[in-house]
């Protein structure tokens, strides 16, 4: 994505208007303005179209097109953006452990990018749903990092570190993340098992996410959660219309008619 026009059309889509130079604020500011504005959804996978990884489809896709996407689009897109910009970046590909009970080691199906800048190493991770971090985090295990939405940090463990999230007073593991440097090939790899397994959770919920600078917004199935930044969480259960409306108005997705019946599925679900 090294085409200036590339550029133009990325900034636009998210309302950037800054510098464009490889800083520590550039990125800060990019790394708050993407998951603002370009919503982590996987509606393609329940729609058993696939995801196409090419970055002339996830241009298409997630900035002509208006949609959101999961990690393998949303930070390929942000690893090009900062490329194109002059950053020194890195791919790496983790293990989510985000609500999941302790088990065997799962493929690592999380990517995000370490920069490189001024001297120190930094993680920056645009495709983690609702609980992203809304600014590059330092790569410094055990430093404790408050943001606008949550506090990070990073703990070491062997060959990486692991991203926990302080929530409700205790730390909850979101990622391992190794940090010997990937290739596409790797991505293209685990981007198929995401999206086309069928035991892959993407196959099978209906999920957005988004944040914002006054708000977090998460939806799954029919249960919609706002986490106001200073504020209590709030939830309701939405119907098929009320998905649809969220999707459209919370979440700034172009919904299409074929949705529909997915919505209705969502809205029918009775779990916990």
């Amino acid at each position: 994505m090294a085409a200036m026009t590339d550029l133009d059309a990325y900034f636009a889509r998210i309302g950037y208007s800054g510098p464009r130079e490889p800083t520590l604020a550039v990125l800060r500011e990019l790394h708050a303005l993407h998951p603002a504005t370009i919503t982590f959804e996987a509606i393609d996978c329940l729609l058993d179209r696939g995801i196409d990884l090419s970055p002339d489809a996830v241009a298409a896709k997630l900035i002509q097109g208006g949609r959101g996407g999961y990690c393998f689009e949303q930070n390929g897109l942000f690893f090009r953006v900062l490329q194109a910009l002059g950053f020194q970046v890195t791919p790496l590909a983790g293990r989510v452990v985000w609500n999941l009970p302790p088990g065997p080691a799962r493929p690592r199906t999380h990517r995000v990018t370490r920069v490189e800048l001024d001297g120190e190493s930094w993680i920056a991770d645009v495709g983690f749903g609702s609980a992203i971090p809304s600014e590059p985090l330092r790569l410094a295990p055990g430093l404790v990092q408050e943001t606008r939405h949550d506090t990070y940090r990073l703990t070491a463990y062997p060959p990486g570190v692991v991203l926990e999230v302080l929530r409700d007073g205790d730390w909850l593991p979101a990622w391992q993340m190794p940090l010997d440097p990937c290739e596409e090939a790797d991505f293209e790899l685990a981007n198929w098992w995401t999206s086309a397994h069928p035991s892959s959770h993407f196959r099978h919920n209906l999920l957005a996410a988004r944040t914002a600078p006054e708000a977090r917004y998460a939806l799954l199935h029919n249960r919609l959660t706002i986490r106001p930044v200073g504020g209590a969480p709030v939830k309701e259960v939405l119907d098929a219309d009320g998905i649809e409306r969220a999707l459209r108005d919370v979440f700034r997705l172009p919904v299409q008619p074929d949705w529909r019946p997915l919505i209705e599925r969502a809205a029918a679900y009775a779990g916990e």
